[in-house]
């Protein structure tokens, strides 16, 4: 593993908002964009970079309300992330398909963007995540009723006394996370507020559940509508086994959308596998992209 990488930021307008873009890596060096989850940012892909044998130029997005991003405080419409994420591939990859790696929130965007627009993506990457559970349209009225309710709301995140304290939090939700670990993430993910504590670096509205049930038959139209090879990363103890059982009809459902696609097993780790065995993100993720 490289000794802890440094990684560069600038600002960049992506729609009307202010955007920041983290990098790894040579600017002339292959490229690579890495895609965050839920309640994340950017530094999250710190230890797979790392790991990384190769020389890539890997460009990392905090997405609309994450991160050192500019914040909308009110609620999201997650549209937003495909057409964002469309703005970054023509500033950063304007004449040539992309790779995309994204976890979680990021594998999902990812996958339908590959969809929507196959031609833009040469080579995707879905860590730990097969879309979501099919929403129902029974459930609309009530979804909707919460979400007026929620929009009048002011949602507020965990406040901690300080970083240590999120540190510790951190590896209590994640036992497997080590110490010095722990201690990246808590200053990376997070926000010092003005009277010192601190929170996670993340838009409490993100937290407001949508108002509309998720539609599983658009997410499948988008995967069998992809071209380019498909790279699943599945945790050992993660979302994708606990959700949907390898011998499930969900699963191979869900599977069998995708034209051209590998999966691999991530061993000894749970949904945020980026944090739990790099290494073995790094080379899995190798293995599959190539170069140029």
């Amino acid at each position: 593993m490289k000794p802890n990488p440094e990684s560069r930021c600038e600002q960049l307008d992506v729609r009307g908002l202010r955007y920041n873009v983290r990098h790894w890596g040579a600017a002339d060096a292959p490229p690579v964009f890495f895609l965050h989850g839920w309640m994340d940012n950017s530094a999250t892909f710190q230890f797979v970079v790392g790991a990384l044998a190769q020389d890539w130029h890997v460009i990392a997005p905090d997405w609309r309300g994450y991160g050192a991003s500019e914040w909308l405080r009110r609620p999201y419409w997650f549209p937003d992330y495909y057409a964002d994420l469309d703005a970054l591939l023509a500033h950063y990859s304007p004449h040539r398909p992309a790779r995309l790696v994204g976890h979680s929130m990021g594998g999902n965007i990812a996958g339908v963007y590959s969809g929507a627009r196959p031609q833009r993506v040469s080579q995707v990457a879905i860590l730990d995540v097969l879309g979501l559970k099919d929403g129902s349209a029974d459930d609309a009225p009530k979804r909707l009723d919460q979400w007026l309710d929620a929009v009048l709301a002011d949602p507020q995140l965990r406040r901690y006394a300080d970083h240590d304290a999120l540190a510790r939090r951190l590896q209590q939700a994640n036992p497997r996370l080590t110490e010095d670990r722990a201690a990246f993430l808590a200053r990376n993910v997070s926000r010092v507020l003005p009277d010192g504590q601190v929170e996670m670096a993340c838009d409490p509205w993100h937290k407001t559940a949508a108002p509309a049930p998720y539609r599983l038959d658009d997410t499948l139209a988008c995967w069998r509508a992809i071209t380019a090879p498909v790279l699943l990363l599945v945790s050992e103890e993660g979302y994708v086994v606990d959700r949907f059982p390898a011998d499930s009809d969900d699963y191979r459902q869900r599977l069998a959308c995708f034209t051209d696609v590998r999966v691999t097993t991530v061993t000894d780790a749970g949904h945020n596998l980026q944090h739990d065995q790099p290494e073995q993100v790094a080379a899995a993720l190798e293995n599959f992209l190539l170069r140029d």
